[in-house]
């Protein structure tokens, strides 16, 4: 005898009508998504903008470069003094490009290649970059490099940096025939003003930076100390052993000697 009541199979036969089994839901997000934005991430399109960027990078330098080099003699500069000048800035920049390339890699997987090149490379600051796509993929719902975050997020993600670092781009356009107008008129008002005004400028901004990093942990103020004590000791053996070469590579060991002590003060 048939039971009144018809079980699971009987009953959905009965309400629905006949035809093709309807389409499973969706499934949750696999790593073929991981593949497809990687794919994306790494198109050929990011790669010309990240190589048009960095021959960008190149004319710019080379175009400076030849400017000091005509302008140099005028206000007092041997060939000497600017290709000191150029070794040193070239040896100065190896502790924070060094910095920059640990975060970038860690960033690979998230941005692709492409992107970490164009944007990290270009701007220099991991921390503002993540910022900017932290913030773009949150108002979209998603996670960055976590849940929801796909193709579509990543393009946001990676818009929302352009725009950030586009827009300091163009205030400096803006605003550097401005505050060079100004700068002359201090010159010829007070040339003594304007000699000191940029390096008090430099002291305060980078002193604040230190000052803001202190209060964090002891780690923090462990490296700062230590940077600071390198920074002085080579400068006084400079001073000491007439050794000019030391003072153009007395940044660049601070800030490798400031990433071993961090690195070891964490580890321990």
């Amino acid at each position: 005898m048939a039971s009144l009541n018809p079980g699971p199979s009987e009953g959905l036969s009965a309400v629905l009508p006949p035809g093709p089994p309807p389409a499973p839901s969706a499934a949750p997000p696999t790593a073929d998504g991981a593949t497809d934005l990687l794919s994306v991430a790494n198109s050929p399109v990011i790669w010309l903008c990240a190589l048009g960027v960095f021959a960008a990078i190149f004319v710019q330098t080379f175009v400076y470069m030849r400017a000091a080099r005509t302008v140099g003699p005028e206000v007092g500069m041997s060939r000497t003094d600017l290709t000191g000048a150029f070794r040193a800035g070239a040896v100065a920049s190896i502790g924070p490009s060094l910095a920059v390339v640990l975060v970038a890699v860690a960033l690979l997987a998230l941005f692709g290649t492409p992107a970490v090149l164009a944007r990290i490379g270009l701007i220099g600051s991991a921390g503002t970059e993540v910022a900017s796509a932290g913030i773009a993929t949150g108002t979209a719902g998603a996670t960055l490099g976590g849940t929801g975050y796909d193709a579509s997020v990543f393009a946001l993600a990676f818009i929302a940096m352009s725009l950030s670092g586009g827009m300091w781009m163009l205030a400096t356009l803006l605003l550097t025939p401005v505050l060079e107008r100004g700068g002359k008129k201090l010159a010829s008002a007070n040339p003594a003003l304007m000699a000191i005004l940029p390096c008090g400028a430099l002291l305060g901004a980078f002193s604040m930076l230190t000052v803001t990093e202190i209060p964090k942990s002891g780690i923090h103020l462990v490296t700062v100390i230590a940077s600071a004590g390198v920074m002085v000791g080579c400068l006084l053996l400079a001073r000491a052993l007439d050794a000019r070469w030391l003072k153009e590579w007395a940044l660049g060991f601070s800030v490798i000697a400031a990433l071993a002590v961090a690195y070891l003060a964490h580890a321990a």
